[in-house]
């Protein structure tokens, strides 16, 4: 495992690209802050840059790492859930992290909670960002990626980034110019490598009795508009994780976090500090 870093012009003054390179797979990181370590992993077509408006208000009080799952955004390798639950204890292991936080968006969520019910001495709390259905443990999570690997193939990546960037799980309810950039920049670095290569299965998720056992604080959020099957997953989620709490961020979508970010801040905050700093 090597590592490197190299200035970017995006992201504030603080923020740096860091690559680690795991199993021969070149990852892409960020580290910004001071505190409890806290690991945010993002979603699917997603990459940490997602995490722009959280970073500032998180980092006043948290170490704030975010990865670019493997596959996506400017990190090598073929997307999985087994690579991502391998990549955080790799990283975790690299950075010297005896113990984190996580944070985990939308189809990240599989990764994060894998790692938790595998790995739970090591995490202090978990905050589940808009989940998909768990039971179903296909690489896309209730999301069907073959009308895109077709579309990929009759019209290339640009076809399938209008047509993405359409979808409801991709709509913003904000009308800010700059979180709207800011998503169309994302999805423009998609690679789409799951989309042009068979998708690896993964062996093994968190399975229902290693989730009603498992002891960490957890909260749940989705946005106020968020797509009723992900509303309906995450009142599920809460029931089955016996210390879940359950919040709505006003005026959000499923991308909540770019849509409401103060509220979206406040709220993480709030149940970090509480949590995670008593790790």
């Amino acid at each position: 495992m090597t590592v490197e870093a190299s200035s970017v012009v995006s992201g504030g003054p603080s923020a740096t690209d860091l690559y680690v390179t795991v199993g021969g797979v070149r990852l892409r990181y960020r580290d910004q802050g001071g505190g409890p370590a806290l690991l945010l992993v993002h979603g699917w077509s997603l990459d940490l840059e997602v995490w722009e408006p959280q970073v500032a208000a998180l980092s006043r009080s948290f170490r704030v790492i975010r990865l670019d799952r493997r596959g996506f955004g400017r990190s090598g390798g073929q997307p999985g859930l087994d690579q991502d639950v391998a990549d955080i204890e790799a990283l975790r292991l690299h950075l010297g992290l005896k113990r984190l936080a996580l944070i985990g968006m939308s189809q990240g969520i599989r990764a994060v909670l894998t790692f938790a019910s595998r790995t739970p001495a090591v995490v202090s709390c978990l905050v589940l960002d808009g989940p998909p259905e768990l039971a179903d443990s296909g690489p896309t999570a209730n999301l069907s990626l073959e009308p895109y690997r077709q579309l990929v193939r009759s019209g290339g990546m640009a076809a399938f980034r209008e047509q993405w960037l359409r979808h409801p799980l991709m709509q913003l309810r904000s009308a800010d110019a700059a979180a709207r950039g800011l998503l169309r920049s994302i999805i423009e670095r998609y690679p789409g490598h799951d989309l042009v290569a068979a998708p690896i299965v993964a062996r093994a998720s968190a399975s229902p009795a290693a989730l009603e056992s498992l002891p960490l604080p957890v909260l749940i959020v989705t946005g106020e508009f968020d797509l009723p099957a992900r509303v309906h997953s995450a009142d599920a989620l809460a029931r089955q994780l016996p210390r879940a709490e359950r919040a709505v961020i006003e005026r959000g979508g499923h991308l909540s976090n770019l849509d409401n970010p103060d509220c979206y801040n406040q709220l993480v905050t709030a149940f970090l500090t509480r949590h995670a700093q008593q790790a």
